[in-house]
């Protein structure tokens, strides 16, 4: 137990927002629970959580000496780490976060901190919805991956039983998944299907495309359909039907039509007119289709997401209305 005396600075303050503020370890909810529980008193008695304080009050709090720590850099960087992210839609389970080409999604060896996962889990610990001192078997985490010079929408669950939902969901294929891209050259047919065979080099980060079934190889299944076209390039949507590694960028190029940035499966010699770092592909377009029980998800069900803008639509084809 810890015993604090209120002073003249924290007199007329609310019991929670002066407990919210002396230990910034503690999350919100539990704060409110142990006040319900007098685990927090106030002259030696239980009390409400919108009880004003005044000089000289006596305030016990049996709360576990771990959140009363100095922040410690992990749990600093929690609370002082400027989150940045770009929010398409978010309730009490999960966010949609459209996410910016050049950010990595997990802390990986080139990146440890300026990640997606790392502003997500800043960004609701500052809003003291997850705390990891809160929490003992669950971090908010993402559902999907995206490679870091793609940009587009993310799925990030805030809750065990939305993660578990949602990758049910992926897993079964009760999402639809649409990209844009900007390819070298114009498809011959217009649209269509790619399908594949990709196996994936872990030394080389890249995949190889086989059009017959080869040991390790996975299915890669791919709709298309080009928008538009100037000759030299076009403009792609995709719909993911699988979703493997760097799957559009390798079929693309496997047939011809590499896209446009693209420095592992492209060409210097064609990329180099345009100046582009990083493969022109944006994860634009996400809809939610169940045909099994969603549970706390139920209410995405039929509901479609897309991003406003994808900077190279206009840059590659001005005047192009989608």
């Amino acid at each position: 137990m810890k015993e604090f005396t209120i002073g003249k600075n924290d007199a007329g303050q609310r019991l929670d927002r002066w407990l919210a503020k002396t230990l910034p370890l503690l999350p919100a909810p539990l704060a409110q629970k142990y006040i319900r529980l007098k685990r927090v008193k106030v002259n030696g008695k239980g009390s409400k959580r919108d009880v004003r304080l005044a000089v000289g009050d006596v305030l016990q709090l049996y709360i576990n000496d771990e959140f009363f720590e100095t922040p410690t850099p992990e749990n600093a960087f929690l609370s002082l780490y400027q989150p940045k992210l770009n929010i398409l839609y978010e309730d009490d389970h999960i966010l949609l976060l459209d996410k910016r080409p050049g950010m990595v999604v997990h802390p990986d060896e080139t990146e440890r901190v300026n990640t997606l996962l790392t502003h997500l889990q800043a960004y609701l610990y500052q809003k003291k919805e997850w705390s990891p001192y809160w929490e003992n078997s669950f971090a908010p985490a993402l559902c999907n991956r995206i490679d870091r010079n793609t940009g587009g929408i993310v799925i990030a669950a805030k809750t065990a039983e939305a993660l578990r939902i949602m990758n049910q969901k992926i897993k079964d294929r009760e999402l639809e998944k649409y990209y844009l891209c900007v390819v070298h050259g114009k498809p011959n047919p217009r649209e269509g299907k790619l399908e594949h065979f990709l196996l994936k080099d872990e030394g080389k980060k890249q995949v190889s495309v086989h059009t017959r079934p080869i040991p390790g190889g996975k299915t890669a299944v791919t709709l298309y359909k080009t928008l538009t076209s100037n000759g030299r390039l076009s403009l792609v949507e995709c719909e993911l039907i699988t979703g493997r590694t760097h799957q559009i960028r390798a079929q693309f190029a496997y047939a011809g039509h590499p896209l446009l940035g693209d420095g592992k499966y492209g060409s210097e010699r064609q990329n180099k007119p345009y100046g582009r770092h990083g493969q022109a592909l944006y994860s634009y377009k996400l809809s939610f289709h169940f045909t099994t029980e969603a549970g706390v998800l139920s209410h995405l069900d039929g509901k479609t997401f897309q991003v406003e803008e994808v900077d190279f639509v206009q840059e590659y084809f001005p005047g192009y209305q989608g």
